[in-house]
């Protein structure tokens, strides 16, 4: 895994664990020698994963639509910006860049990048696996819901566990690594999203 798309809050939240553990992500990726993809901000968790993986010399990609660039203000030292139209551009370019997703606390943003790129592996348009680092049980009543989906019978367990989860950057990576996708039939083509 050469590259992880890292999805996560705009704001830093109220808690500083939250801000630390997106921080040491960051570093975890660039000590690990892992790209950073990410929605190009220098502001809330998104610019502190970025921060660290830039302090410890990692290369950082980010993806922002223009609309977005000033209010969520690009990060002027990553590596490279690149710059799309829509919000859904941003979405598939970094799908196209990574090899892994990943994310963190956020808001409905963040889920929903989180839910879209899920959806579009349940799908079969992609196996790349996708985590959830589940900082200090921020996520703990989402995997609660979506447990009861399961229960309820509006989402296959199997599919369920295609979202690994755990609470420490290096873990999650690791699962990542020996993540063995679905073999899922493509019901739909990229150009059908």
């Amino acid at each position: 895994m050469d590259s992880v798309a890292v999805f996560c809050g705009s704001s830093e939240g109220n808690d500083p664990r939250m801000v630390e553990a997106a921080f040491g992500l960051g570093e975890v990726l660039a000590s690990q020698q892992i790209q950073l993809v990410y929605g190009g901000a220098k502001v809330g968790l998104m610019g502190q994963v970025a921060d660290g993986a830039l302090g410890k010399n990692g290369k950082v990609i980010g993806v922002i639509p223009d609309f977005l660039k000033r209010k969520e203000v690009f990060h002027p030292s990553i590596s490279e910006l690149i710059v799309v139209e829509t919000m859904h551009q941003r979405k598939l370019r970094m799908h196209e860049l990574a090899d892994g997703f990943m994310a963190l606390p956020g808001g409905y943003g963040t889920l929903e990048e989180l839910f879209e790129i899920i959806t579009w592996g349940q799908l079969g348009l992609h196996q790349k696996p996708i985590g959830l680092l589940n900082c200090d049980g921020f996520f703990d009543s989402m995997l609660q819901f979506l447990d009861t989906m399961v229960t309820q019978g509006f989402l296959k367990q199997e599919n369920r566990e295609m979202l690994l989860v755990d609470s420490s950057a290096e873990r999650l990576l690791e699962q990542m690594r020996n993540y063995t996708p679905l073999i899922t039939p493509k019901w739909i083509e990229k150009e059908q999203t």
